[in-house]
């Protein structure tokens, strides 16, 4: 039986939190700092399935999941922003989370994996050991995050009005029957980015794609796993990937899903899960 912390974290943008999963059981040897996918326009801090949890706290780690504001209200900026903010307070309080003084790794599905791959070059008071990346990107391959789709072009096409933010206010919720229709509408119209920047592209790529940003640099352990056949963010952007960073571990399967892991009793998810307890605990 897992045990499951919610705090309030400080925040001048939005009411911000953080869960914490751990098993009372064990004694943690690490703490995993959890950031969710969506695109950076939708979903939640609590996303990851049971069996990740389980698996995860049974081999002796924490898990802490953050929220994080999404677009198209919040910018690339502020949200990375807050997501090494949330870092940097695990690094220099590590106490608010547990009971002990833990290293600590960073792990992200999706745009979550983006997130943590930038955010890991930031200096810290105390550096992660190691990033987990599901199926993240780094804007590196081109074209396929700033034209149009094929695969979301197969989908019901849906109006540009849902393009246009209602919202004024920074969430970090962004509901699957609201919001996912948000991120259809610009992966299919091409216009994703615009969601998340609103300056000259040159200049997201030169601040936001792990290409070009300034001081992106690696140094840790980092695992990455995709599939060949992910219909969303495409095999080219993980070779991509992997070549640019060039100390990490691999793991690839051939599901026809970006998040297959969503699928816990499959045998890639259980081999996945198994290969990322090994990382972890390797790099310890």
């Amino acid at each position: 039986m897992l045990n499951k912390t919610v705090i309030k974290i400080k925040s001048d943008l939005y009411l911000k939190h953080a869960s914490i999963f751990s098993n009372p059981s064990q004694t943690a040897k690490a703490v995993i700092l959890y950031f969710h996918g969506g695109g950076l326009i939708f979903g939640q801090r609590d996303d990851l399935p049971d069996f990740h949890l389980q698996e995860l706290c049974n081999a002796g780690y924490m898990i802490v999941t953050f929220d994080y504001p999404l677009a198209p209200t919040s910018k690339i900026a502020q949200i990375i922003d807050d997501v090494k903010d949330s870092i940097q307070l695990y690094a220099e309080q590590p106490l608010i989370f547990s009971h002990a003084v833990l290293p600590y790794f960073l792990w992200g599905r999706s745009a979550g994996a983006y997130l943590c791959l930038l955010a890991a070059s930031h200096s810290y008071a105390k550096p992660p050991l190691g990033v987990i990346s599901y199926y993240g990107y780094g804007f590196l391959a081109d074209h396929w995050f700033n034209q149009p789709s094929p695969f979301y072009c197969r989908l019901p096409r849906i109006s540009e009005e849902c393009i246009i933010s209602k919202s004024e206010k920074a969430t970090p919720i962004g509901l699957l029957e609201t919001c996912y229709s948000l991120y259809i509408c610009a992966r299919q119209q091409g216009k994703w980015i615009d969601q998340l920047f609103n300056e000259r592209e040159k200049y997201f790529y030169r601040d936001f794609s792990l290409r070009f940003a300034q001081d992106f640099s690696l140094t840790q352990p980092i695992f990455l796993a995709h599939s060949i056949n992910d219909p969303d963010v495409p095999y080219q952007e993980f070779l991509a990937l992997s070549t640019l960073l060039k100390n990490s571990e691999r793991y690839i399967v051939s599901d026809e899903t970006h998040d297959f892991d969503r699928f816990t009793d499959t045998v890639s998810t259980k081999e996945l899960l198994s290969r990322t307890i090994e990382f972890l605990n390797r790099s310890l």
